[in-house]
């Protein structure tokens, strides 16, 4: 019943969620790893919960509009996925029936205009930095702001980083040993584009030459994760022109933005260019894995140093990726990486939901704030820009001003001597 439902009603991605929900067998292994299920208690706040309630939507059992709180309260961090012993691909599953189900939401006034705001500022680089420095410029004003806009000022940064433009072209340093293209994000460019600066030229130092193409955009993840398939199909458009059919690797420096790309077969299905999708999806890596491959330059810092890494979901739940970060971090002559409690824990970022789900965002924030303070570490290292803005945010929130570097960044100030600096007594964390 539900198979016929789904691919007749459904469209193109009504296979994919048949095919979920009828794998998951319901044995709880996924509880202890969810989130919100752990903050909650609440068996329909589970992922196993939510795949009963949206097969009951898609079976014609339930109106979407009952089932809508516990869809919008889930992260989408996939911790479930790795947990899960059946393999249910509950990413795919929750994308497309949210992208099904767009406009199926017990949401406030002010929940919806948050989202909507986000929509229209974060993936356009220009708009989410004039959004910003208005939030700024206005001052004491915030203040007046109602209720239900505060966790839109919460998150306002105390300044913004000079923007940088990196160049289309930088060519490798020496014997060119790779070549790649660069996906720069859209959040980045804007919070941290020393990111990108730090990522091309650690590349170039170990002999990659690193293009940027001019005509890329947002990956399309936020939107797709919002429910506005048709918003992310037309970036996914764009981001495939615009890197074309050359054979080279596009290198994602953020777990979110590598995760929505890596989407790109589901979010074009059904479409002319959904093959194109596919190739596409297929030559995207993150900056840590193509790097790990290669044979680096001997590094090492002046003192023992202690880096807590932490796992951004969408590199070790929907990428599975774990281990290179690591490595990474481990050739470091005289750093000890440190492993923090918890670490499946999503930090309460996930695109947007710190501003749909502010109340639990906030507790997730705090309690993965309070575990890199238990782990005595001296940097946090991690590799996804919503992280690394959530995290700074409780850990100053917590008194501390331990720096949390991206994993370029920190390779970076290691090659250039630059890193010990930040790590005199009292020393604030810098971005830039």
């Amino acid at each position: 019943m539900l198979h016929r439902i789904s691919t007749e009603t459904l469209g193109p991605r009504g296979e994919t969620m048949a095919e979920a929900v009828t794998r998951c067998v319901h044995c709880g292994f996924c509880l202890p790893t969810c989130p919100t299920y752990d903050l909650l208690g609440d068996e329909a706040d589970s992922p196993r919960g939510r795949i009963f309630l949206m097969k009951e939507v898609l079976e014609g059992n339930l109106d979407p509009q009952q089932v809508a709180p516990h869809i919008d309260r889930c992260l989408g961090c996939v911790s479930c996925q790795t947990a899960c012993p059946s393999g249910v691909p509950y990413g795919d599953l929750l994308s497309s029936y949210r992208a099904s189900y767009p406009k199926s939401s017990a949401r406030s006034f002010f929940a919806k205009l948050r989202r909507r705001i986000a929509s229209l500022t974060v993936p356009y680089p220009r708009r989410f930095a004039w959004a910003l420095r208005m939030g700024q410029w206005s001052g004491p004003l915030t203040k007046l702001a109602p209720r239900g806009l505060k966790p839109l000022v919460d998150l306002l940064p105390a300044s913004l980083p000079d923007p940088q433009t990196p160049p289309e072209v930088s060519p490798a340093l020496g014997e060119q040993r790779a070549e790649v293209m660069l996906h720069v994000g859209c959040a980045a460019q804007v919070l941290n584009p020393d990111i990108t600066a730090s990522a091309i030229r650690v590349l170039t130092r170990a002999g990659v030459t690193v293009h940027v193409p001019r005509g890329q955009a947002c990956c399309g993840a936020l939107h797709w994760h919002m429910g506005d398939a048709d918003r992310a199909a037309k970036f996914a458009k764009q981001n495939v022109t615009a890197f074309g059919n050359r054979s080279i690797a596009i290198i994602s420096t953020a777990a979110g933005c590598g995760s929505g790309m890596h989407e790109y077969p589901l979010i074009l299905k059904g479409d002319r260019q959904e093959a194109a999708g596919a190739d596409f999806a297929h030559r995207v890596s993150d900056f840590s894995v193509f790097l790990d491959r290669l044979e680096l330059a001997p590094l090492s810092v002046s003192r023992p140093l202690r880096i807590a890494y932490h796992d951004a979901c969408h590199l070790a739940h929907a990428q599975k990726i774990r281990k290179p970060p690591r490595d990474l971090l481990r050739r470091i002559g005289g750093v000890t990486v440190v492993e923090l409690i918890d670490p499946e824990f999503c930090c309460g970022s996930a695109g947007t939901y710190n501003i749909d789900q502010p109340e639990i965002a906030s507790q997730l924030g705090m309690r993965k704030a309070q575990a890199i303070l238990d782990s005595g570490c001296e940097v946090v290292a991690l590799g996804n820009i919503g992280c690394q803005v959530q995290i700074e945010q409780y850990l100053r929130k917590l008194g501390s001003n331990i720096p949390v570097l991206h994993v370029a960044q920190i390779l970076d100030r290691v090659q250039d001597g630059r890193l010990e600096a930040m790590l005199t007594p009292g020393a604030v964390a810098a971005r830039g």
